[in-house]
């Protein structure tokens, strides 16, 4: 599993690329909302977000989606949403 990329505040977050399970994962006190991808060259094809029901309407797919497109950009990757809610994250975001 990949290390953590960061936390902050008083909630405990903790944003990794689990290349095992070839997903991405944002850790939320303890509850874990995840994005599985595949990837061919520079192509990141993001097939499924999903987040447990603790953390549906507290942000926590969108916090994901971001630090993923972070991700993407520092590795000169182009994001190519699969699944329904990424497509429309990145819509709303300008982002695709």
């Amino acid at each position: 599993m990949g290390s953590p990329f960061f936390m902050r505040g008083t909630m405990s977050e903790a944003f990794t690329n689990n290349t095992l399970r070839s997903r991405f994962e944002l850790a939320v006190n303890g509850a874990v909302a995840f994005a599985d991808y595949s990837r061919e060259g520079s192509t990141l094809y993001i097939n499924r977000v999903e987040a447990p029901v603790e953390l549906r309407g507290t942000g926590a797919a969108g916090k994901l989606m971001q630090n993923i497109v972070n991700t993407a950009q520092k590795e000169k990757l182009k994001v190519v949403p699969v699944c329904v809610y990424a497509a429309a994250w990145m819509r709303k975001n300008k982002l695709n």
